[in-house]
């Protein structure tokens, strides 16, 4: 199963963004947060992201969806086309939508189509 990290530079935003799309996509999808830095401050830290890429890393590949500025910097840090790809898209309306993708067995490819898909959902 493709393995989800979403990247903030909110350590909190992150950890909330991960509980709503698994109460959303499914408990069983691999999704890490990884946000703020290691002493709780705001900003992104490459060794959490790093981390969170090792956690969800099933063999299927790693979406990473960032929220913005440095967060895109690090995730490109660790970008391996095939393996661990970036999604630009709406930070909360991505992960939810990379998460049921995920959770109903999509390829790499197919689930970061769906992230992307996020932003073409209008609210009104």
């Amino acid at each position: 199963m493709v393995g989800i990290v979403l990247i903030s530079h909110s350590g909190g935003l992150a950890a909330e963004v991960v509980a709503l799309a698994r109460q959303i996509g499914g408990a069983k999808v691999p999704l890490a947060a990884a946000g703020g830095t290691e002493d709780g401050g705001l900003g992104t830290s490459p060794d959490r992201v790093s981390a969170a890429v090792e956690e969800v890393d099933q063999g299927d590949g790693v979406v990473l969806i960032p929220d913005l500025g440095s967060s895109v910097l690090t995730a490109r840090l660790l970008e391996s086309p095939g393996r661990v790809v970036i999604a630009d898209v709406p930070f909360v309306e991505g992960a939810v939508s990379a998460v049921v993708a995920a959770g109903g067995g999509a390829s790499l490819d197919g689930v970061l189509a769906a992230a992307e898909e996020a932003w073409h959902v209008r609210k009104l």
